[in-house]
């Protein structure tokens, strides 16, 4: 590997963490400062993707298997996941939500297609690991998957479309009233983003089992997966009222972009050993 699909490599693996980091403590920027910028890293992704998948290879011909595309396909959710850095979070008021009613309904159509886009690389990637043997738990992680992302779109759909028409009637009302609806559905969505998010992160956990049983990941970097995903699970199962720091970390665990990036890590994962899979 040369210093060029190294440095694509670093830049990858702390992708997640860089977005994280300015989307949280800088906050909303313009979109005219935000788009571009995510456009360039769009760009520099791909450039590095492109690096990993003709690392060894002697012609410029690139065969794209299908260990490559279910890597690609895990990545493109964190790809497109990245512009939530010029966007920070969602506002925590209803006007502040209603100002930025476009923006928040881009933010989520972009959360929907991101789980699309990964449950479509699992799905290539369970059918690879059974090429190579492996049929009881990338069956397993796949079929909690076919649960998970159904409800995680459903529950995209009610923050960004749902939310924003309710929030509109919401203001036509005198201040701190809501209507007796409102409360068991808000409470019926809760209970599905906390179900939708674990199972995401049980999901995870089959496939790294899966995946060190077909000899792709380590012992030492499965344990990694596993352990977080347990982390995960166990995390988005606190209730808010807890003390700090598990409330915190509750949130965090179940902020809808974070259960994916376990899956994009192994998406990259998979390209840069993508030649030896071949």
């Amino acid at each position: 590997m040369n210093r060029l699909q190294k440095t694509g490599l670093i830049y990858l693996y702390l992708l997640p963490l860089v977005v994280a980091v300015i989307g949280f403590g800088i906050g909303k920027v313009s979109c005219y400062i935000y788009i571009p910028l995510w456009t360039l890293n769009a760009c520099l992704i791909s450039l590095s993707v492109w690096q990993l998948i003709k690392s060894g290879r002697n012609d410029s011909k690139v065969k794209f298997s299908s260990w490559t595309s279910a890597g690609l396909l895990l990545i493109m959710p964190w790809m497109l996941f990245s512009i939530f850095a010029g966007m920070g979070p969602p506002p925590v008021t209803m006007e502040g939500w209603l100002a930025t009613s476009t923006e928040q309904q881009i933010r989520y159509t972009i959360l929907i297609f991101g789980g699309v886009f990964a449950l479509m690389g699992f799905a290539l990637l369970k059918t690879k690991l059974q090429d190579q043997g492996e049929r009881i738990y990338s069956v397993l992680g796949y079929s909690v998957l076919e649960v998970a992302i159904p409800l995680f779109i459903l529950n995209m759909a009610f923050w960004g479309y749902y939310l924003t028409s309710v929030f509109q009637f919401f203001v036509t009302l005198p201040a701190g009233t809501r209507p007796d609806w409102y409360p068991p559905v808000k409470a019926t969505f809760y209970v599905i983003s906390v179900v939708e998010v674990a199972l995401i992160y049980f999901a995870t956990f089959f496939f790294a089992f899966a995946l060190k049983k077909a000899n792709i990941l380590s012992i030492r970097a499965s344990r990694y997966y596993i352990f977080i995903a347990i982390a995960g699970i166990l995390l988005v199962l606190i209730p808010s009222s807890w003390p700090e720091p598990f409330s915190t970390a509750g949130y965090l665990a179940a902020i809808p972009a974070i259960p994916f990036i376990m899956p994009y890590l192994m998406g990259v994962h998979l390209l840069r050993f993508n030649t030896i899979l071949d």
